[in-house]
């Protein structure tokens, strides 16, 4: 297998243990255990979504650290994934409250800096990362589809029918569709499992970077922070990714109040993923049109439309998913270029922390402060029993959709691009 198909496969399983379950999560945490659900509320499936996440994300440093000085990236990732693996599978058997957040705490604390490491371990064996390491990320996005498409297929749905709209085989739900959603955690346990021995079995040996006489790698790390362009990218970032996490909140109990059957929401949020794939496939060429500066408020603008979009809820639940093919743009055009740019920024032997600096503020955060914009959202919307209308939808996307235009405009008025070798700009783009 060459270095590209091992690093390509290690996308592809990073964010495919997610995909499987992370999606159907909104569901399956508040529906009635009459229907198989969990019957948490609107307040604890926001912490159980949040909490767990923003822990390990704040937690992550410390691994940045370990990977930075210390181990080998391959085998920490190895043996973070196969934890976490158990620890999903324990979790699928849990019916409490407590049991969901304490296990999704530990699971997200040894999983969130496994984005970070993947990311900084295949731009280290990269030899032009701004336009190879697109390539090889997108096989995340591709793996997540690929999930999004077949576990449906397999365990949601019987009696299936050749359609021609993605993803091309459907059926009925069975009758017991929202517990067998759960039962996309224990798969997505084997799976981390797997994949954690794929990492120590195939993964390139990518040893420690030790610089003599340094201080500790996180806080040179914060150091950058002294660059302007790396100050005003991470307090836009904590912006969009707080309104990057709620759409993970509320998305899945939007398209099902709009009207989609529960058995079609894992393929209509892949939609997503799909248009992820070709803007991703692309992202070389946007950053060399554009520059950093314009695509990444792009991104940002593209997170303004989709929530207006949203926010319309009259329109046909086929244009609302629809709208899912904005993704691609919000998330390769801002959260991909960004990551680029932090490994661009930092030096050689502080990447690792750097890539886990941000990880810590779009994964850590991002998500606390999401769960405070959550709750502040919904109490400006119309609800029913504590849980969003569809008209209290509208108000909610549209709030959002705000949020995210005045990071797109803020961006572009403050941010200007510090390495060397900044990518020419269109005329007119300054």
């Amino acid at each position: 297998m060459t270095l590209k198909a091992r690093l390509n496969l290690m996308m592809f399983l990073e964010y495919a243990v997610k995909g499987l379950w992370f999606p159907l999560a909104s569901i399956f945490l508040t529906a009635p255990v009459a229907t198989g659900g969990l019957g948490f509320n609107e307040t604890q499936k926001g912490n159980i979504i949040a909490i767990p996440f923003a822990v390990g994300a704040i937690l992550s440093p410390l691994v940045g650290q370990l990977c930075d000085r210390f181990f080998p990236a391959q085998r920490t990732l190895g043996v973070l994934l196969m934890v976490t693996g158990v620890l999903k599978i324990i979790t699928a058997q849990q019916t409490s409250y407590l049991a969901w957040l304490i296990l999704g705490t530990a699971f997200a604390i040894l999983y969130v800096p496994t984005v970070s490491v993947t990311n900084s371990l295949a731009m280290s064996h990269l030899q032009h990362p701004k336009t190879e390491f697109p390539r090889v990320r997108v096989w995340g996005t591709i793996g997540w589809i690929a999930v999004a498409w077949v576990f449906p297929m397999l365990w949601l749905q019987h009696d299936l029918k050749f359609q021609l709209l993605p993803p091309f085989l459907k059926g009925p739900a069975h009758d017991d569709v929202t517990a067998r959603m759960i039962d996309a955690v224990m798969v997505a346990g084997g799976l981390a499992i797997a994949y954690g021995l794929f990492s120590f079995l195939f993964l390139p040996h990518t040893p420690p970077v030790k610089k003599e006489g340094a201080r500790l790698a996180l806080l040179d790390a914060f150091g950058l922070f002294r660059k302007p362009s790396f100050a005003i990218l991470m307090i836009v970032s904590l912006l969009i990714a707080m309104v990057h996490t709620i759409y993970f909140f509320q998305m899945g109990a939007f398209l099902v109040s709009a009207g989609l059957d529960k058995a079609d929401v894992m393929p209509a949020l892949s939609l997503g993923q799909i248009s992820e794939i070709a803007v991703m496939a692309s992202l070389g060429w946007f950053l060399r049109k554009m520059g950093f500066r314009w695509c990444m408020a792009f991104g940002a603008a593209c997170f303004a439309i989709r929530y207006g979009i949203f926010a319309q809820t009259g329109l046909p639940v086929a244009v609302q998913v629809a709208a899912q093919a904005l993704h691609g743009f919000c998330f390769a055009c801002f959260f991909a270029a960004a990551f680029i740019y932090v490994d661009r920024i930092a030096p050689r032997e502080l990447r690792h922390s750097a890539q886990t600096l941000y990880t810590l503020v779009m994964f850590g955060l991002g998500p606390i402060l999401a769960s405070w914009l959550n709750t502040s959202l919904a109490k400006q919307a119309e609800t029913v029993d504590g849980k969003l209308t569809l008209a209290g939808y509208g108000t909610y996307w549209q709030i959002a959709a705000f949020v995210a235009l005045g990071c797109s405009i803020g961006f572009a008025v403050f941010f200007r691009d510090e390495t060397e070798t900044e990518p020419s700009p269109q005329p007119g783009a300054h």
